[in-house]
């Protein structure tokens, strides 16, 4: 199975820590981000990358290559022209033949049973599978509301600050799922994901390290605990 980072983003909001390079290749303890999500996904045996890039792409190539180095292949999906989370992933998935992939934000990290997750996806034969996590404060995400069966039927927008389940960045995708993205600029999370609820959207609630470096706060505070990237899976 083949999967797909979404490494495009100029991450505005860390602009000042990070200046001229792309937000999944902040440094952590010496190491891009970007990287841990490949350990990741190494972990789990999944070894057949496609990276979407945009801005600063040459800087994620000249890094990580052809993977070699991970003992993976990496592909590369390349923006000619910012086209959103969801664009992007149209675009990568014309890579892929496979009936179904993973896609991951790059610039989120989800400690999930990856293996658990596709079975999820699988035995519910859904279009798409989301990794879901717990948030005390739902409001800089929004929340993701599943009925009994885990199928995802409303999405809470952002600024609401219950606590709830969030949309953890990794998903398990049909190939079809690509098709269901209008052309040009597309935001995986705004446009096309609530458009999908109780339309074959799943969700499987998990427990583990979750964090998004999105800002600067929590990129330091990943800094000071990088050791939270390699712990163990929370089952259950």
């Amino acid at each position: 199975m083949k999967a797909v980072i979404l490494a495009g983003g100029k991450g505005l909001r860390l602009r000042e820590v990070i200046k001229d390079i792309p937000k999944p290749m902040a440094p952590v303890n010496d190491r891009p981000f970007l990287e841990y999500l490949v350990l990741q996904l190494v972990r789990w045996d999944i070894k057949e990358l496609i990276f979407s890039i945009g801005y600063k792409g040459e800087v994620i190539r000249s890094f990580f290559n052809n993977g070699e180095k991970w003992g993976v292949t990496i592909e590369y999906s390349e923006e000619t022209e910012p086209l959103g989370t969801a664009g992007a992933l149209r675009e990568a998935a014309k890579l892929i033949a496979d009936e179904k992939f993973i896609a991951m934000n790059g610039d989120s990290f989800f400690n999930l049973d990856l293996k658990a997750l596709i079975g999820f996806h699988e035995e519910h034969n859904a279009r798409a599978t989301i990794g879901l996590v717990q948030a005390e404060d739902s409001g800089r995400y929004g929340s993701v509301k599943t009925n009994g069966g885990g199928e995802i039927v409303d999405f809470t927008e952002k600024g609401n600050g219950d606590g709830g389940a969030v949309n953890g960045g990794i998903y398990i995708l049909h190939r079809s799922f690509a098709d269901f993205i209008p052309p040009g600029k597309v935001s995986l999370e705004t446009d096309v994901l609530p458009k999908l609820a109780g339309r074959g959207l799943y969700g499987m609630a998990a427990k583990g390290f979750f964090i998004d470096i999105g800002i600067p706060g929590d990129y330091f505070q990943l800094c000071k605990n990088h050791q939270r990237l390699f712990e163990p899976i929370e089952l259950g």
